[in-house]
């Protein structure tokens, strides 16, 4: 008793490591899984990850607690292994587990075969939630307590594949999912995707920055890629000849076709509309830069959004509704973020700007919740990353440190993805916008130009 009551003392007096209150750009490099002990009301809840051990599934917990973590939505405090101290009790089994199931577990886990977890000891450590992985026969639990109501939240029950396969590390992912939405009824963001350029091609890299793979299936120059709506397919541009081709690919099979009437000029920045049927893309040609829409799945009527007139449009983002389309347009001398109804009509100014002031303003992305439009704007000679608040108009800074450009949002619509020189060279990062939080992605100097893909539902192999 005496060694647990040290043991609590002394993660007490460590406490939480510091979080910014509000989503701004604190250039710190955050990794891994950081120590927090209390949990501060309002902020975000404290999640422990049970520790096990000789059950094979070490890779399992870890790329879950990482999922977890890299969601910011809990302070994930870690325990220590070993027979030191007695995180399990000998009374019966929590509220709402009926029998207890088979598993291995000794003391030190919290998880003793004779008795549940020892509830208190975890909300003195400032636990809202422990998570217990454990196997039984070829099915892997994952069991969520609830710390404060001393019971089972909801255990969910998978058959993982085996590690290596191509599937492994996605099927963990929405494992990681399934408990935070069991947690704080949200949906995560684990099981996805970011698509990126380097040296000419597309790759894909997990959220957690893992499992990087070529996709672009060709060895001509790819650029801007872009996810389809059900996260099958991803659409880019393609140098042939001095013109751009509009390609669709497939993610599993890596077969591709291309976007009929593409290919006779400079065709780039393709974008998907949310039912997955128009492509809205940017054509340059001699008179100038314009916008353009196809219907992909009859691969017919090609129709013109907008006409130049010695100025261009480029850089189409649909809105979530489908409804509204946001683009780039040099119309006020520099780049700005312009804004039309999707067939269309009604183009205005989108984000604000002081004439002789601000810079150009480029590569907007509207939010999967419909809210703000993220896009990179030139400060003082040097590129920033700006969010524009839809209903209000109002834009706000978001980064500040470096050169920082090419925001795409994650599915959750408060995770950014973006590349910065930060570090010293150009590569990946990743943002939260709720804490400030933000991490490298891809440590790796070239990528450029990234896309989140939406939720995957089922985790496609990649075999181009």
């Amino acid at each position: 008793m005496r060694s647990v009551i040290c043991f609590a003392a002394l993660l007490l007096a460590v406490g939480p490591s510091g979080r910014p209150a509000i989503g701004q750009d604190t250039s710190t490099i955050d990794r891994g899984v950081r120590i927090g002990i209390i949990y501060r009301a309002g902020v975000r809840p404290g999640l422990v990850m049970l520790p096990r051990t000789g059950m094979g599934l070490d890779s399992v917990r870890a790329i879950v607690a990482r999922d977890l973590d890299y969601s910011d939505r809990f302070e994930v405090i870690t325990l220590p292994g070993g027979d030191s101290i007695r995180l399990a009790t000998p009374s019966a089994a929590p509220r709402g587990t009926g029998t207890r199931r088979s598993g291995t577990g000794t003391a030190a886990t919290g998880g003793a075969q004779s008795g549940g977890l020892n509830y208190p000891l975890y909300q003195a450590l400032g636990a809202d939630f422990a998570l217990d992985i454990t196997v039984a026969g070829d099915t892997t639990v994952a069991t969520l307590h609830d710390i404060a109501s001393a019971g089972v939240r909801r255990a969910v029950r998978v058959k993982l594949p085996r590690p290596g396969d191509p599937d492994f590390r996605q099927a963990v992912h929405r494992l990681a999912d399934q408990a935070l939405q069991a947690a704080l009824g949200t949906p995560g963001i684990a099981a996805t995707r970011i698509l990126f350029v380097k040296e000419g091609k597309v790759y894909q890299i997990d959220q957690d920055g893992v499992d990087q793979r070529l996709v672009s299936s060709t060895d001509r120059q790819a650029m801007s890629p872009a996810w389809g709506a059900d996260g099958r397919h991803f659409a880019y541009m393609e140098f042939q000849a001095g013109k751009g081709w509009l390609y669709l690919q497939e993610m599993v099979t890596g077969k591709r076709i291309a976007v009929s009437t593409t290919g006779s000029a400079l065709d780039f920045t393709p974008a998907f509309s949310p039912d997955g049927q128009t492509l809205a893309f940017s054509r340059a040609t001699e008179e100038g830069t314009d916008l353009y829409t196809i219907n992909i799945k009859n691969n017919c009527c090609l129709r013109r959004l907008t006409v130049g007139r010695f100025s261009d449009n480029l850089s189409p983002t649909f809105s979530p509704d489908g409804q509204r389309i946001a683009f780039v347009s040099t119309r006020p001398g520099l780049p700005q973020i312009y804004v039309m109804a999707a067939d269309g009509t009604d183009q205005q100014l989108f984000a604000p700007f002081d004439y002789g002031v601000t810079g150009s303003s480029n590569a907007p992305e509207w939010s999967p919740d419909g809210q703000s439009v993220a896009f990179h704007r030139d400060v003082a000679g040097t590129l920033q990353v700006f969010v524009l608040d839809v209903r209000t108009r109002t834009v706000r800074q978001l980064t500040s440190v470096g050169r920082n450009e090419d925001p795409t949002w994650a599915p959750d619509s408060r995770h950014l993805a973006f590349v910065s020189d930060r570090s010293g060279y150009r590569q990946l990062w990743i943002i939260d916008l709720d804490t400030g939080r933000i991490r490298p992605l891809l440590q790796q100097s070239g990528a450029r130009l990234p896309a989140w893909s939406p939720r995957l539902s089922e985790a496609p192999s990649t075999t181009p």
